[in-house]
């Protein structure tokens, strides 16, 4: 029998560069981000990325690995965090191919010099900005949308001509091999890099001194690694974790409330940073709106969520054990409750006689639990909010236009979101973030068709500076980092 024939050159060259490429995003902690941190400065200092051309490959190359591993993604997710195929492709691989085909679609026009207004003394000089790199960009992503949290700032770091290493979460560990096998073989293997390293080094590699840095996740870890980079006097951008409240008037379509609601909120097993946390709710809607969502979780999940496609996993044993012992610390279980410690199940529950010292309502729930309180008007609602500390989101469902305006302008939040959530965090030309980064946003989504627009238009979209914000000059992107 003859041998088998030997690989052509092509594929030989192929597979031994892959592996070459895969060696360095195999190690793990400050020593190989040492190395990694050398490389890109070295490539940032031969100015690799100033070309539009350059940037705009690598944002295509970004697109391209996205549709052709779509597969290997939804297969990651799912081992991560059993999370279906339709939350895969919509919440993380859309959402962070919208933001890369927006950057490209507008890369030229954000690389050209602003114009600014002259006055008398400079009438005759040229007056402009010019957007230039910061240098080498650390991101640090979170395990609950571990591809979005990831490659989103990525998108916005490569338009704005940085270098990149990416740190994703060892908590969602398939999705974070996956990604350091994946990278390399598309991007620039000089100028963006993936690093694996646990939450316990991230002091000590910011400590290495980056240009910006990029991180999502609790406000525990966050308050250690901003401690770090203010040793080095590192400009952060930190978006972390809190307690998202949703007012719904007793003004308001609460069939429609309740749906929306309850997706936002048990889609990815409830493990979401920007999911309503818990309900205010007007004494006069509780017992329909209640009746509404268990509605809404037989129609979304069946009468055994457990066997349900749709419904996902808690990511880890910890995380498991932290949500379980809340629900039973906390209020009156009216629907669900079921746990599987085995599977790391908790079926979507949603809580009523919930008090304000309950353990639910002192920290991020991150899980398939909903908690319901009861307020007598809305004046009642924005106290309670305005008493907690300031949430990433804020969501109100009414028919009255006053009372949404009442919320919006009364509260602080990083985003506002009336008659709809989750989808303001969808929308491409709108900054993410909580309140005192560069710009917080609002969305208000059009009432139900019974009842007319808040503004009197299908949908109004509102876009406010944050006074607490740093002027500085940015590309339009969530995450673009440039100096003036």
């Amino acid at each position: 029998m003859s041998a088998p024939p030997s690989p052509s050159p092509t594929r030989w060259f192929k597979a031994l560069r892959r592996n070459r490429l895969g060696e360095n995003c195999m190690k793990a902690g400050p020593v190989a981000c040492t190395e990694q941190l050398k490389r890109a400065r070295a490539a940032f200092q031969a100015g690799r990325m100033v070309k539009e051309s350059f940037r705009q490959s690598q944002l295509e190359a970004l697109v391209r690995m996205l549709a052709e591993h779509e597969c290997d993604f939804v297969d990651a997710l799912c081992r991560d965090l059993h999370k279906p195929r339709f939350e895969t492709v919509v919440t993380e691989l859309i959402l962070v191919k919208n933001e890369a085909l927006y950057a490209i679609n507008n890369l030229s026009k954000w690389m050209e010099p602003q114009r600014v207004e002259r006055n008398l003394a400079t009438s005759l000089d040229e007056c402009m900005v010019v957007s230039e790199p910061l240098g080498v960009v650390l991101v640090v992503g979170a395990w609950c949308s571990p591809i979005q949290l990831c490659l989103v700032p990525l998108v916005g770091a490569i338009a704005a001509g940085n270098c990149v290493i990416i740190n994703p979460s060892e908590t969602s560990s398939h999705t974070a091999e996956l990604l350091h096998r994946l990278i390399p073989s598309y991007l620039d293997n000089e100028c963006y890099h993936v690093l694996l390293a646990s939450t316990s080094d991230l002091p000590e590699i910011v400590d290495l001194k980056f240009d910006h840095i990029f991180f999502t996740g609790s406000s525990a870890d966050g308050t250690k690694v901003a401690q770090a980079a203010a040793r080095t006097l590192t400009p952060i951008s930190l978006v972390l974790g809190g307690k998202n409240p949703c007012y719904v008037d007793q003004h308001c379509d609460i069939a429609t409330a309740a749906r929306r609601i309850a997706w936002a909120r048990f889609q990815n097993a409830g493990q979401s940073a920007v999911a309503p946390d818990y309900i205010l709710c007007h004494t006069e809607a509780k017992a329909q709106l209640l009746q509404a969502l268990r509605c809404a979780l037989m129609h979304f999940y069946g009468s055994d969520p457990r066997e349900s496609r749709s419904f996902g996993r808690m990511v880890n044993a910890e995380n498991f054990a932290r949500v379980r012992d809340m629900l039973g610390k906390s209020g009156k279980v009216v629907v669900g409750g079921q746990v599987n410690e085995a599977e790391k199940y908790i079926a979507p529950t949603i809580l009523t006689d919930v008090v304000e010292m309950d353990p639910i309502m002192q920290q991020e729930v991150l899980g398939p639990v909903l908690p319901i309180l009861t307020v007598q008007n809305v004046d009642d609602a924005i106290s309670f909010i305005c008493r907690r500390e300031k949430p990433l989101c804020v969501y109100v469902y009414s028919s009255n236009s006053k009372v949404i305006s009442r919320v919006m302008k009364e509260t602080s939040s990083g985003s506002f979101c009336a008659n709809d959530s989750i989808l303001q965090s969808l929308m491409v030309v709108m900054p993410f973030g909580g309140v005192g980064v560069p710009a917080v946003w609002a969305l208000i989504m059009d009432a139900p068709a019974s009842t007319p627009s808040p503004t009197g238009s299908p949908a109004c979209f509102v876009a406010r500076a944050s006074s607490a914000s740093p002027t500085c000059a940015t590309h339009p992107t969530r995450t673009a980092t440039c100096r003036s």
